[in-house]
């Protein structure tokens, strides 16, 4: 069966990767087929035996075309746990000016905000286009997406700061509760 998915024309060519590699890296990982068209931005993926790793590779294109690297996006193939979460802030954005203003706040100075939370919470995050997305487990996704509200509706960084390092400790208290000593 095969399934399609859209890229914004501009990360068509991060997809096909210098000299066709990362398209000919996706295929042979995958043993799936690949036909992307340049012009429309539509990838086909064409899997023969396994509708699951169709529906991985579908995510980690997403992921590509949502701003990650291709080396970011692969993790999706390898970590079934691994999801793909795509916040679409024109919603809360009604000017180009306050989409930018907005993104500014998730990013933070010099890509402070977007580090720390990548760093505490151990998932990617890229703002792209009219959109934030994060590569995290189910649980580390609520708590960027969280975080993310939190921004958005107008909270200090210092209050987000202090959501993420709590939630950092909580999870990893949780990660020590989960290993059996024994």
């Amino acid at each position: 069966m095969t399934q399609y998915v859209k890229i914004p024309k501009d990360r068509i060519g991060v997809i096909i990767g210098p000299k066709g590699e990362t398209k000919k890296f996706i295929e042979e990982k995958t043993s799936c087929h690949l036909e992307i068209d340049s012009e429309s931005g539509k990838v086909d993926v064409t899997c023969e035996e396994d509708p699951l790793k169709e529906f991985r590779i579908l995510e980690a294109l997403k992921a590509i075309g949502r701003g990650f690297s291709p080396e970011k996006a692969f993790e999706i193939l390898d970590d079934e746990m691994l999801m793909l979460e795509v916040i679409d802030l024109s919603d809360v954005a009604s000017t180009p000016k306050e989409l930018q203003r907005i993104k500014g706040r998730i990013i933070g100075r010099n890509g402070r905000t977007r580090e720390l939370a990548e760093t505490l919470i151990n998932v990617k995050i890229s703002v792209y286009g009219k959109t934030v997305s994060i590569l995290g487990h189910p649980e580390q996704n609520t708590i960027i997406r969280t975080a993310i509200k939190m921004l958005l509706d107008g909270a200090t960084h210092g209050a987000v700061y202090k959501f993420l390092e709590k939630k950092h400790q909580e999870l990893l208290r949780s990660q020590l509760d989960s290993i059996d000593f024994y």
